[in-house]
């Protein structure tokens, strides 16, 4: 089996299994708060299989694009343009 960390994240398949640790590599966050964020519902959506948590390439996917499409822009646009 392959390590993860030999197959870029773009070129990976949409059904691809991440874990908890995957997920927290890719974003570079702490394992801690992708923790949070999945208790309080704010991250990608996980699932157990057995007694592990995993998510999919396409659901993290998913979640980076909503929150870029979602944030605002660090510098604002210019006033009386």
């Amino acid at each position: 089996m392959h390590n993860n960390t030999e197959i870029p994240f773009h070129a990976r398949h949409e059904d691809e299994l991440l874990t908890l640790d995957d997920v927290a590599e890719i974003l570079m966050a702490p394992v801690n708060t992708v923790r949070w964020w999945r208790q309080t519902g704010t991250g990608p959506e996980f699932f157990k299989i057995g007694r592990r948590l995993y998510t999919t390439v396409g659901d993290l996917r998913r979640y980076i694009r909503a929150q870029r499409l979602s944030s605002q822009p660090v510098i604002g646009r210019p006033k009386g343009v």
